[in-house]
């Protein structure tokens, strides 16, 4: 049966360090993978103005992105997932009045609240993006404002008793670390997209597998047969069917190699 797997992209295919690249190893275990007949696909909190060249480049099969509110097949969009108009004003108030700061995220840009506070973790993703020539005018100002999914810091002067409740109302919270959080849509998910590429190809679940290296890759295990972690992705291990070697030591080559992607013929 033709196999098929998503990758998470930081920590996983890219060192999240400055300056990180794809690693050689990763680099060719792709290319190995699709002359066998392998599907590749990316799996991304990410949307899809977020996805550069150097994994575009890569020559994936599809893209499964912003949690699943974006999925990509071949080059054909099959499915796409925002929020509405009056559910994006709402939620912009209610974390102007909870005191929490967002980065909004859609399929083509990124928005920040202008009358919100700053917060470094907000600021140095805004000047990062800047950094790489990106568009990062876009705001709550803007007429045609909306959101597909959004990312917050909070801190002690945040109302989170209060905001949390409100917000799984209609999203999925997904914590980040200490005060940050990814907010998602119900009922996207990653694990959502797999399910719907599965679909789209008529694979079975036991033929797809995941690779990450966080906490946020966990919903890809529950929708495939094998969870693969890498060596580097400590919390993530526990739950992971295999661990392989971390991102410094070839480990998406020699996952890919072990579950067979490269063929007989492989090397």
């Amino acid at each position: 049966m033709r196999k098929i797997m998503f990758f998470d992209i930081d920590g996983t295919l890219i060192p999240e360090e400055p300056g990180g690249e794809v690693p050689e190893s990763t680099v060719k275990a792709l290319e190995l993978a699709r002359t066998a007949g392998s599907l590749l696909f990316i799996n991304t909190g990410r949307p899809l103005c977020n996805v550069n060249t150097d994994i575009t480049s890569l020559g994936f099969d599809g893209y499964v992105c912003g949690c699943g509110t974006n999925i990509f097949c071949e080059g054909k969009e099959i499915s796409y997932t925002t929020v509405s108009r009056e559910l994006c004003l709402e939620t912009v108030e209610l974390l102007r009045e909870c005191d929490a700061v967002p980065m909004y995220e859609r399929r083509d840009c990124v928005l920040f609240d202008i009358q919100s506070r700053e917060m470094p973790m907000i600021r140095a993703v805004r000047d990062d993006f800047a950094a790489q020539g990106k568009d990062v005018s876009h705001s709550t100002e803007d007429k045609d404002f909306s959101f597909d999914k959004f990312i917050i810091c909070y801190d002690e002067r945040s109302d989170i008793a209060r905001l949390r409740p409100e917000i799984e109302r209609h999203f999925f919270w997904i914590d980040r670390g200490e005060g940050f959080a990814e907010i998602v849509p119900k009922p996207c998910s990653k694990a959502y997209g797999i399910t719907a590429v599965l679909s789209y190809y008529g694979i079975d679940k036991s033929d797809a597998y995941a690779i990450g290296d966080s906490l946020n890759d966990l919903p890809m295990f529950d929708a495939v047969g094998t969870g693969i972690a890498m060596g580097n992705g400590k919390m993530l291990i526990p739950y992971a069917g295999y661990v392989t070697d971390d991102i410094h030591h070839d480990g998406v080559y020699k996952a890919m190699e072990h579950f067979g992607f490269f063929g007989e013929d492989g090397k």
